[in-house]
């Protein structure tokens, strides 16, 4: 009760107040911000994958607006030499408006980094996208075989259904399909997504161990140190080339956690967000998921 009451608070409080919060999960406003944090990890040993905010727009003139600042930011970040890739929140492109206009939109996107070998993730978001992100990541899949993924939630039911679903419809074609595997975020009914946090962790196990089995490349997104210790057994149980996963976290999230799977030579892949939507998203992440709230209040009395 107590985290929903903050929670309902913290978009009336001034910017300045949030970002006290905020800064430590988000690089900043600017592209310069995401090159300077992405630059840092990098030095780090860390690769990336950059992400503009912003999600759920309500005009197609925004979506054409967000295709071109995605094609500055391929621009801008090869010239600066960042070991990265980038994600994709497809309603930022038209996906609930036009899913064609969406297609083509990210398709663009996904075609410009392409030109360099690089790659674009379509990240998943709540649950009546789900189908619409699937049918888009197939769609472009074997056009672009080696350049695009897809995020899965492993706490949504259908989860590991899908996951067989789009092996055997790319696996007879050669293609491995490349994926982000995280728990969820996102506030979905009981009828379609587990709420235990072991049943979660069970499924989230068991969606990663058919992935790592059968040959398909995975982005081990977790912060969980259970789920850690638990991969490093399926890698090692099915002997898994390090060529064919990666660990990956937010940024500002679990850093001793994430220095300790570098440190094993495992790769490792930040998240790193920016935009001027920083509050928005800031806001709506607390809405969707009120116990971060708590989080704030711990770090308003650490960090002064």
């Amino acid at each position: 009760m107590l985290n929903k009451i903050i929670a309902s608070i913290v978009p009336l409080m001034p910017k300045k107040l949030v970002w006290i919060f905020s800064k430590r999960y988000i690089a900043g406003s600017k592209l310069e911000d995401a090159i300077r944090v992405s630059k840092e990890l990098n030095s780090q040993g860390v690769l990336v994958t950059i992400d503009l905010l912003g999600e759920f727009i309500k005009d197609l003139n925004e979506a054409t607006k967000n295709k071109e600042a995605y094609l500055n930011i391929i621009e801008e970040t090869q010239k600066a030499g960042i070991k990265g890739n980038y994600s994709v929140k497809p309603t930022m492109f038209g996906l609930l408006l036009n899913k064609e206009e969406a297609y083509h939109n990210i398709r663009e996107i996904v075609k410009k980094a392409a030109e360099y070998n690089n790659f674009v993730r379509l990240d998943m978001e709540d649950s009546p996208c789900t189908d619409l992100e699937i049918e888009l990541y197939s769609k472009l899949k074997p056009e672009f075989p080696n350049n695009v993924g897809i995020v899965f939630q492993a706490y949504l039911k259908r989860t590991l259904n899908d996951l067989k679903m789009l092996y055997e419809r790319f696996h007879k074609d050669g293609m491995i399909n490349n994926y982000r595997l995280c728990k969820g975020i996102y506030v979905e009914p009981a009828e379609i997504a587990y709420k235990d946090k072991e049943e979660i962790r069970k499924h989230y196990l068991e969606d990663l161990e058919f992935l790592l089995s059968h040959g398909e490349y995975v982005g081990i997104a977790t912060h969980d140190k259970y789920l850690v210790d638990k991969a490093y057994e399926l890698i090692d149980k099915y002997n898994v080339s390090n060529d064919m996963f990666e660990f990956q976290m937010l940024y500002g999230v679990t850093p001793e956690l994430r220095r300790s799977i570098v440190e094993k030579g495992y790769k490792m892949r930040v998240y790193v967000p920016f935009g001027e939507d920083w509050f928005g998203y800031s806001t709506r992440r607390l809405k969707e998921n009120p116990k971060i709230a708590g989080d704030i209040v711990k770090a308003l009395f650490k960090r002064g």
